[in-house]
């Protein structure tokens, strides 16, 4: 589809549709992978192993919406630490809750942003 017939979907230096889509598929699998490890994994394993299983069950939902949307997975994975420090600062506060959706929001804003520049730089599209 021609991203000039449909102008909201091409936001300057950003393509929208691939932020929403990416925005929207990373929160349905960190909420899908928080709600399978609390079912699965007791309070005590996320109290002493929990710094390594959220980045890396952040990590894995990333690589999952890099490859649904046929982003670059390198560049996607370093979207992912950068949006992730939110999370980090609310832990720290002791809200751990509070940055998962602000990190979700960059996340799919950096996403909408890599798309945009790998066909500014003529690229493949990003998605089909």
């Amino acid at each position: 589809m021609d991203r000039r017939a449909v102008p909201w979907c091409d936001h300057g230096g950003m393509d929208g549709s691939v932020a929403w889509r990416a925005g929207l598929l990373m929160a349905v699998s960190v909420a899908v992978v928080a709600l399978v490890l609390g079912a699965a994994l007791s309070r005590e394993f996320f109290e002493d192993y929990g710094w390594a299983a959220g980045p890396g069950a952040w990590a894995l939902c990333a690589l999952l919406v890099a490859a649904v949307l046929r982003l670059p997975p390198l560049a996607v994975l370093a979207g992912a630490a950068l949006a992730g420090l939110p999370g980090l600062l609310g832990v720290l506060v002791g809200a751990h809750w509070v940055g998962p959706p602000f990190g979700i929001v960059l996340f799919a804003l950096w996403c909408g942003r890599l798309a945009h520049a790998g066909e500014g730089r003529g690229g493949a599209p990003a998605v089909a």
